[in-house]
């Protein structure tokens, strides 16, 4: 028998969903989007970012390996965009690949990510919007944005299901919805 585990209401789109409740630190708890098997709610979530970035002048879609994975395939389709993954480990067939190093909060160590020599010909000089599921510490964000300035790409948005926490500089992320940082003392 699974423990019973406190919840966050949330829409996303009109879509309802409970996200889980776990502790990432002592006394501070996030609410945790997994949206990988969820077709119903990566479907709205890319019909709902789609709507956002109709006004965006972009040409390809970007995002970090894996999670965020079904999310810009449905947008891809969406919007009719071609997207690029950056991958978290290289391969030799991806070539002469870029590269950019962050802290994950996810895992807790360094982690990197390249951008496939194929994919560098479809980003280089273009309109790109990065896609995550969830922006939370900015890291990915971050070397997802490292990549793209040496890329020479132009950064013409950023988009998430969600923002989290408490930065104000989340103010530009196209985004449909806001998860809070829970801690003790609002329990």
């Amino acid at each position: 028998m699974q423990p019973t585990r406190q919840t966050h209401p949330v829409d996303i789109a009109g879509l309802k969903r409970e996200l889980p409740l776990f502790e990432v630190a002592d006394g501070v708890q996030i609410a945790v989007l997994n949206v990988l098997g969820d077709t119903a709610l990566v479907q709205a979530a890319a019909t709902g970012l789609a709507n956002k970035l109709a006004a965006l002048d972009y040409g390809v879609l970007v995002t970090a390996e894996a999670k965020s994975i079904p999310l810009v395939h449905a947008l891809s389709v969406a919007t009719a965009r071609p997207y690029v993954v950056l991958r978290k480990s290289y391969k030799p067939y991806m070539g002469d690949a870029l590269s950019a190093t962050t802290h994950s909060i996810t895992t807790g160590d360094e982690q990197t990510l390249y951008l496939d020599e194929k994919d560098r010909a479809l980003v280089e000089g273009a309109r790109i919007v990065l896609v995550d599921d969830v922006i939370s510490s900015g890291s990915t964000l971050q070397a997802m944005q490292a990549i793209m300035h040496e890329a020479r790409s132009i950064i013409a948005g950023e988009a998430a299901i969600f923002t989290e926490g408490d930065r104000a500089d989340w103010a530009d992320v196209i985004a449909l919805g806001h998860l809070p940082i829970f801690t003790a003392s609002e329990e």
